[in-house]
């Protein structure tokens, strides 16, 4: 089974935000923080997530068993619902339940913050590369 842990950050709302991916599985772990530019912290969970469901396909994990776990409940009961209240969000959510349909067996499950460090961190890392990419 593949985990793949994500989390979007932003500072500000809205601000300069990042993804942060989290992958493991068959033995290996992999690392991932993209920077996302300047959005809401709510629409960066949404990115992270898209994001992470690309890589996963780029790397031909949809016919894996495939674990999804975001620290957001907005975006875990969004794509659970199958809708989300804020229309903004919409397609953010039609394009990531688009990607999920690619998935032979694809879940998602809420985490508390405090097990999803390492995409922290990493989206925490995305946001300073956003910052660096400004001055280059």
């Amino acid at each position: 089974m593949i985990e793949v842990y994500i989390d979007g950050a932003s500072a500000g709302n809205p601000g300069p935000s990042g993804a942060g991916i989290f992958i493991k599985g068959n033995g290996t772990s992999e690392k991932y923080a993209i920077p996302l530019g300047n959005m809401s912290n709510h629409e960066a969970e949404f990115h992270a997530f898209i994001e992470a469901l690309d890589i996963c396909l780029k790397k031909g994990f949809g016919q894996s068993i495939v674990s999804f776990r975001t620290d957001s409940e907005l975006v875990n009961m969004s794509v659970e619902r199958e809708f989300t209240k804020n229309k903004s969000y919409a397609p953010l959510l039609d394009r990531a339940l688009q990607l999920t349909k690619e998935f032979e067996l694809f879940f998602m499950k809420w985490i508390p913050s405090a097990e999803n460090k390492v995409a922290d961190q990493l989206a925490r890392l995305a946001i300073q590369k956003n910052s660096r990419e400004e001055k280059n």
